[in-house]
């Protein structure tokens, strides 16, 4: 066979041809090994964002990165288990509720998860609002808080996929992280690294989430499947609406206070709707339960308290105690700062994508790596998409911690974002398809 060369792949690629898997193979575990420079990694990433990648190139980039580090093999370890992976929007903590609620219904759920992205949070700087919450565990810890508690959320390892760790570096600063093939590859490496036996994937689609629309988001879940095929893991996707908040609370503690909220039965609609459709799917695909089984099943763990107990063995199990959420030792905040309707009418389409910024802006996630954290800010919606208000009425609040802000300006900037209108606005399903992966 003819000798690989990076200038011969960097080219093709540059003129849109395909490359076989030998040669993502060669190039990937190259630069992983430090015999590639930074810049020939780039300027492959970049070819690849404007030239795209077919599906045998992306199946072959998922492989070779999941195949640079470790693998858990969750699914032989456990006769069940399921993860889940939200491509992020903003008030999104399902996973907070989900991992507990499914397996109160006896079915395992672990899933890594990682920090905030820009305007969306992230699952562990929720969890890091915990006093005492452990995420940082070993492969031997992270199997026993499954054993103790039926679930756990843990951060990844350094032994998993380190390849995905490198190259998200250079894709975070070579503007190529909005591709679909290496978000594909960076996703599935990571969860294929797992094992799961299930992977249920919700694919965000509106102005909160990197998918603008629902076609780009039927088109990520079919290559997020797609690159999941002659693995150990089963996958469907959600695609779900990310046209507003999700939940009543945006933030970090204010958000796991919501999420123990659902589990005890009460909490928002679309909060619990989301939550209780992606459940339902796991419960269903770990072949014990029909769909009607499956929705009555996680019916009765709340109603009866199961859930919420098994929220409570999962927090002692990661090292917190359950009345620091329960019991509200929770970081809170200094002020709240109503926003108030200027008119009487309806409240249209929220800004989500804005919304995140401004929360950002409040100090519940980070404009650079090293930024700390306020895990008491936040803000609270009254009102959301579609909902009937009086003028005079408070629709939102910010939740003021230890950063400054200008109360004036974040009143008037979250004012505008919630504009009222004379007519109920037209509402955009929760969930607008579910995808399933075809195996024999």
């Amino acid at each position: 066979m003819a000798r690989i060369s990076a200038y011969d792949i960097l080219n093709r690629k540059r003129r849109g041809e395909s490359l076989g898997d030998d040669e993502i193979q060669w190039f990937i575990s190259g630069f992983t090994a430090g015999e590639l420079p930074d810049y020939q990694m780039s300027a492959l990433l970049m070819a690849i964002a404007i030239q795209g990648a077919n599906a045998e190139e992306t199946t072959a980039l998922t492989r070779t990165m999941l195949g640079s580090g470790e693998t858990w093999q969750m699914s032989r370890r456990f006769d069940f288990i399921a993860d889940k992976h939200s491509t992020g929007g903003v008030g999104d903590k399902v996973s907070l509720v989900l991992a507990p609620w499914v397996a109160a219904c006896g079915v395992k759920v672990g899933m890594l998860s990682g920090r905030g992205l820009g305007h969306t949070g992230g699952t562990l700087d929720k969890l890091d609002s915990i006093p005492r919450f452990n995420a940082r565990l070993s492969r031997d810890e992270f199997e026993r808080c499954v054993e103790d508690a039926g679930c756990v959320i843990a951060t990844s390892t350094e032994g998993i996929a380190p390849a995905d760790r490198r190259i998200y570096a250079l894709r975070d600063v070579t503007g190529t992280v909005e591709s679909i093939p290496l978000i594909t590859a960076s996703i599935m490496s990571k969860k294929l690294a797992l094992g799961a036996s299930a992977l249920i994937l919700d694919i965000k689609a509106g102005s909160g989430a990197f998918c603008r629309d629902v076609p780009t988001a039927r088109k990520l879940a079919e290559s997020l499947i797609a690159a999941a095929a002659g693995s150990e893991t089963r996958v469907e996707a959600l695609i779900t609406d990310m046209n507003q908040p999700l939940g009543r609370a945006c933030g970090n503690a204010n958000e796991v206070i919501e999420a123990f909220e659902v589990l005890a039965g009460r909490g928002p609609e679309d909060l619990v709707e989301l939550t209780r459709a992606q459940g339902a799917r796991i419960l269903v695909m770990s072949g014990k339960f029909t769909e009607t089984e499956a929705f009555a099943t996680l019916d009765e763990t709340r109603r009866s308290g199961k859930a919420l107990e098994q929220g409570r063995k999962w927090l002692e199990a990661q090292g917190a105690d359950p009345e620091s959420v329960l019991g509200g030792a929770l970081p809170s905040p200094k002020e709240m700062l109503p926003v108030v309707a200027d008119r009487s009418g309806f409240i249209a389409e929220i800004d989500a994508y804005a919304v995140g910024m401004l929360a950002i802006e409040l100090g519940c996630g980070r404009r650079a790596q090293d930024d700390e954290i306020d895990y008491a800010a936040g803000i609270s919606f009254d009102r959301k998409n579609g909902d009937e208000v009086k003028a005079g009425e408070t629709i939102a609040r910010i939740e003021v911690g230890d950063r400054p802000v200008d109360r004036d300006s974040v009143r008037s900037t979250l004012a505008a974002l919630m504009p009222i209108v004379d007519a109920p606005p037209a509402r955009s399903p929760l969930i607008h398809e579910i995808l399933k992966e075809r195996r024999p």
